[in-house]
């Protein structure tokens, strides 16, 4: 773990789990070359502890890949499929983190991806948001962040050639998380 001695005002210490009902895991990917196919995994867990020294704080997250949702079912269907998530045999995507820094508000989490059973380094950089008591008494917390892979290092080969020129689909996907967790008792 990286050594990180700036603590944000707001940090608890404890073990926290994703509140998947005010999360969003996105995607988007460039479509046609002229505009971009934007989508969601719609089931995803994830927890974060949250340790004495911040710099050895971990992340690990689970996404059910056939969970994919780019509001059209012909396409979903065909994005978990051989061509795309495979997801007969990789039924999940995961993430674990492998350092974590906050400078202030903003937020750099390392870690390892794995999809398809390929696993490459990604890094998430965004801003934590702070933490609350919500009207139930619950201790939330706050996080967005993105990255971009190159789904092509992870086996997503499929694409289609443009009468035009260029290809059905770019090989850079941006991942936008916006996350929120509850402190567990």
């Amino acid at each position: 773990m990286t050594e990180n001695t700036l603590v944000h005002p707001q940090y608890v210490a404890g073990t926290w789990k994703l509140d998947p009902t005010h999360s969003k895991v996105a995607f988007s990917v460039k479509h046609l070359m002229i505009s971009k196919v934007r989508g969601t995994f719609d089931v995803v867990d994830a927890t974060v502890v949250t340790a004495e020294n911040p710099a050895d704080t971990t992340v690990e997250a689970t996404i059910d890949v056939s969970s994919v949702n780019t509001n059209q079912a012909d396409r979903d269907n065909h994005l978990r499929t051989n061509d795309f998530f495979k997801v007969d045999e990789f039924p999940t995507m995961t993430f674990r983190s492998t350092s974590y820094e906050v400078d202030g508000d903003d937020v750099t989490i390392e870690g390892e991806l794995t999809l398809r059973g390929v696993t490459k380094p990604v890094t998430l950089k965004g801003e934590f948001g702070g933490v609350i008591v919500d009207g139930y008494g619950q201790t939330k917390a706050a996080l967005e962040a993105t990255t971009v892979i190159n789904r092509m290092d992870f086996g997503v080969n499929w694409n289609a050639a443009l009468e035009a020129g260029g290809f059905t689909l770019g090989e850079k996907v941006t991942v936008e998380l916006d996350l929120q967790f509850t402190l567990q008792a």
